[in-house]
């Protein structure tokens, strides 16, 4: 079904006045079929319009159609979100207890937090990845005796900057058996008011409290696969074991844009030519642009062949935010192949892969 024919869907957002909020209301305010309809905040914000409540960050103005829409507590018991076919989740992680409330209402929500990543029953999704994991939403709902409502999780922005080009090269070349990665990430990642300029102008930060864990744990689930029965997944099926992965994660002064180097080393053995490396690069097509979801790139990886690109300024807007971009493919002294990539933080790397996210489970029938 084509997202022309595709008949309208109510959705909500959690969290709408924080900064991964208003990136889903800008990419929801024209969407071809999910329509803004409950906007759920902190109570200091409840019954203030959207306008009134928000220090908006984005360069582009509040949507018209969303400003004097009226934000209401995160609660599932608000009328507007029961009448919601899909709920986007900006929550901080310290509320992880509202999605799940949210889940138990029976409502569908696509969340942007780290707190169920690691459940058992929770896809880990990456849309230019692994979007075929979210059969085991069955599962989770017939855990929790729901007929309709489940959770689904995006990655970590790091973690999903590196998945792509990674998932890439293991269906051409094999399983993984190493990747050593350093990140250099942007402030916003922080949230808003994020870093303070003191401790980030003139300086690299060579700590993100608990991102190295996540790059190195996320990796596997997401790159694994899934279990027979859809009841679960397997953190060790593209290989005998799990990728060894290590990660050293710095924040630095850029607004938005993460960008990550890479080294890889392959299970094989075999170390593929730079020239082979980028072909499949260049060539790789996920589902979700295959399938036509409206918000998925044209291009899954950008590959750049300039030697001093990606850069995060320069590139980072092309598909509205979508791709992974790399560039400096060589080989490696160490291992076997090592290269750039670069993707922007808040929108793939957040608002934009829960949207992929959902797209795809309405083009397969798990959203009505």
């Amino acid at each position: 079904m084509s997202s022309s024919t595709q008949k309208e869907i109510k959705v909500g957002i959690l969290g709408a006045t924080g900064t991964v909020g208003q990136r889903f209301i800008q990419l929801l305010s024209t969407h071809p079929y999910f329509r803004l309809h409950a906007l759920g905040a902190s109570s200091r914000s409840a019954g203030q319009t959207y306008a009134a409540a928000t220090k908006w960050k984005l360069a582009t103005p509040i949507p018209e159609e969303v400003a004097g829409m009226v934000v209401s507590e995160c609660d599932p018991s608000v009328e507007a979100f029961g009448e919601c076919g899909v709920v986007f989740s900006g929550l901080d992680e310290k509320v992880g207890e509202i999605e799940d409330a949210f889940r138990r209402a029976n409502l569908v929500v696509f969340s942007n937090a780290k707190n169920y990543r690691r459940d058992s029953l929770v896809p880990l999704i990456v849309p230019t990845v692994n979007p075929s994991h979210l059969s085991v939403v069955r599962a989770q709902q017939a855990s929790l005796s729901l007929s309709k409502g489940y959770l689904v999780t995006n990655a970590n922005c790091s973690t999903t900057c590196i998945v792509v080009p990674l998932r890439a090269l293991e269906l051409a070349f094999g399983p993984l058996k190493t990747v050593m990665v350093t990140t250099l990430q942007a402030i916003s990642g922080a949230g808003y008011p994020g870093v303070s300029s003191l401790d980030i102008l003139d300086n690299v930060v060579p700590y993100i409290g608990g991102e190295e864990e996540k790059i190195e744990w996320e990796t596997n689930k997401i790159l694994g696969g899934v279990t027979d029965g859809d009841d679960g997944f397997d953190l060790h099926a593209a290989g005998p074991g799990p990728i060894n992965v290590s990660a050293h994660c710095n924040r630095v002064p850029v607004i938005d844009g993460h960008t990550a180097c890479v080294s890889v080393a392959f299970q094989s053995g075999t170390k593929p030519s730079v020239e082979e490396v980028k072909k499949v690069l260049k060539g790789y097509k996920a589902e979700v642009v295959e399938l036509g979801c409206p918000s998925a790139p044209k291009e899954s990886i950008v590959l750049h062949e300039a030697q001093d690109r990606p850069q995060p300024r320069l590139d980072k807007d092309l598909y509205a935010g979508a791709a992974v971009h790399v560039g400096r493919v060589r080989e490696c002294n160490v291992l076997d192949i090592k290269f750039v990539c670069m993707l922007d933080n808040v929108r793939l790397g957040a608002a934009t892969s829960s949207v992929i996210n959902a797209e795809y489970a309405v083009v397969k029938g798990f959203i009505q």
